[in-house]
């Protein structure tokens, strides 16, 4: 099934949402010698390409169904909070195992991003379903 071009393009902006942040998790978790101010720069980048998800994610709950939109955007919020819920948990038992702050507080975020990322463009579809039809 060929892609629209509409989805193509939200799922560019859903992987380059995804994937800066990850990247720049990745470089300040590297010892390159940076200074302080240049590794909160590498994240505030990161956090600001994040935007892209307004344009990917956010406006595909519109066109599955403009009538439960809000409930099909609750139902996608609860399900992204649960990296949030297993993430703390992950972070202290890494931070126990390895010693190591950075890639404790970011391995568990730079992989639930990149799974993000594999399952939005493996499964992401902006089709209409069928539930959203008026009888």
């Amino acid at each position: 099934m060929a892609l629209t071009l509409c989805m193509q393009v939200r799922k560019i902006c859903q992987a380059i949402s995804f994937l800066s942040p990850a990247t720049c998790m990745i470089l300040s978790s590297l010892d390159l010698g940076l200074q302080p101010w240049e590794i909160v720069g590498i994240l505030s980048c990161g956090l600001a390409l994040s935007s892209f998800a307004l344009s990917g994610l956010y406006c595909t709950h519109q066109d599955i169904s403009p009538e439960y939109a809000s409930i099909l955007l609750g139902i996608t919020n609860t399900v992204g909070a649960v990296p949030g819920i297993v993430g703390v948990a992950l972070t202290g038992f890494l931070l126990d195992s390895t010693h190591s702050w950075s890639m404790s507080l970011f391995a568990p975020s730079i992989f639930f991003y990149l799974t993000g990322t594999i399952v939005w463009l493996a499964f992401a579809s902006s089709k209409p379903q069928s539930f959203s039809e008026s009888d």
